[in-house]
């Protein structure tokens, strides 16, 4: 196996850096490499942007989150921090709510879901001039509070001074504060008197805002269960499969690159266009590098990982480092068994023979040869071997000898 796969890596080294079996000059090799990366960065641009052809689960369930973290805050203000989220003070934007969520689906694949449109729709409902007004009042209000709480805390600090001041005997000429002791506890008496009516003023400001019908209506409606399930559950499913979606666009993007590749560069192979076959042979390792890199990701994010990891969870607990386990024996056998089947049935050196040798090619280089050449002119490569049973000359990795029809030893081959 590992003789094997030095062989496949000493194939691979050498049709990457020779033309026509002779070696790349310096020059030609930085061309290129250059080459090699400039197409390398534009594939993988493009991945990019086919992965996100498809909407997101996010962009497909917008209200997700938001309807999440109301669900679970504990908070007696919940209900106004999310009316207030319908308000925001931004009016440059003219696109309502419900026309922002489903902005993404232009020139994408993908629908919004209708719960989160129709949560959009009582946002939008919400969103008028009038309840923004009272979230600018109230927003000042509670501005107006936190500097008289900031100025509180001050003259407090100040208070403490003087008053130590005063019990030490020490006289007003000599204070370091800039009121006396009376002065600041009226201070404090009258922000208190203020801060208590501005909260008041603030209270019945936000029960007038929920109380609107718009307000009760769309709180209403966040509080379904049954609408939030259903959100839910689509988005649990919409990433379930994301990242099976992402690597179905990317490989429709790769494939055919990879294809065309392969055509060019066997075509060029047969017709001994040397400097086509090795540019095309580097496109061909350049198109499989992201394919490769993509697959790995998958099976890091994509509907295995997630399979795998509800296994675990529901038989070991926290136990995810299990996980890495699987991965580690999991990810040789799956390489082994690509590299047998390349072996056996895409590079299977008995069936490339046996075609070469019907269209009178050599058996390694694949290049025109004359029916009774030994030797390849192209490669140097000896075409025949000697049958274990009549000791005739017979080809190379053909199953049987041409002349007795005997079995050929494959150690021999």
């Amino acid at each position: 196996m590992f003789t094997r796969i030095c062989r496949i890596l000493s194939q691979f080294f050498s049709k990457s850096r020779t033309i026509n079996n002779e070696p790349l000059n310096k020059v030609s090799l930085i061309v290129i490499i250059l080459i090699d990366i400039f197409i390398l960065i534009n594939v993988f641009m493009g991945l990019d942007d086919i992965s996100r052809w498809h909407i997101s689960p996010t962009e497909a369930y917008p209200c997700y989150s938001e309807w999440q973290n109301y669900r679970t805050k504990t908070t007696n203000d919940k209900d106004y921090e999310i009316v207030k989220l319908s308000l925001p003070y931004d009016q440059n934007n003219q696109l309502s709510f419900q026309q922002n969520y489903q902005q993404v689906e232009v020139g994408h694949l993908g629908k919004v879901s209708k719960t989160c449109l129709q949560y959009a729709d009582y946002k939008d409902k919400i969103n008028n001039p009038e309840k923004q007004q009272i979230i600018k009042t109230l927003d000042q209000k509670q501005a107006k509070i936190s500097r008289l709480e900031q100025a509180n805390r001050t003259i407090k600090t100040q208070y403490d001074s003087t008053l130590l001041e005063k019990i030490a005997g020490q006289g007003r000429e000599q204070s370091i504060n800039q009121v006396s002791a009376e002065k600041a506890k009226q201070a404090l008496e009258q922000n208190n008197r203020q801060i208590s009516t501005l909260k008041q003023e603030f209270s019945s400001l936000k029960n007038e805002l929920l109380a609107k019908p718009e307000s009760i209506s769309f709180i209403a409606f966040i509080k379904d269960d049954n609408q939030f399930r259903e959100v839910d559950k689509g988005y649990r499913q919409a990433s379930f499969w994301y990242p099976s979606i992402q690597l179905a666009f990317q490989s429709l993007f790769l494939l055919p690159l990879i294809f065309i590749a392969l055509s060019v560069h066997k075509f060029a192979q047969v017709r001994g266009y040397g400097l086509i076959s090795l540019i095309s042979w580097h496109l061909l390792v350049i198109f499989f590098i992201p394919l490769i890199v993509k697959i790995f990701e998958f099976f890091q994010i994509g509907v295995i990982f997630k399979f795998l990891f509800d296994i675990i969870s529901a038989i070991f607990g926290g136990l995810f480092f299990l996980l890495n386990y699987i991965y580690i024996l999991l990810i040789p056998i799956i390489g082994f068994g690509i590299i047998q089947f390349f072996q056996k049935f895409v590079f299977n050196a008995k069936v490339q023979a046996a075609s070469r040798v019907q269209k009178s090619r050599c058996v390694k280089c694949a290049k025109k040869i004359r029916h009774l050449d030994t030797y390849c002119p192209h490669c140097g490569y000896d075409q025949y071997i000697e049958c274990q049973n009549c000791h005739n000359l017979t080809y190379k990795h053909l199953l049987y000898c041409k002349h007795c029809g005997t079995s050929q030893d494959d150690s021999n081959l």
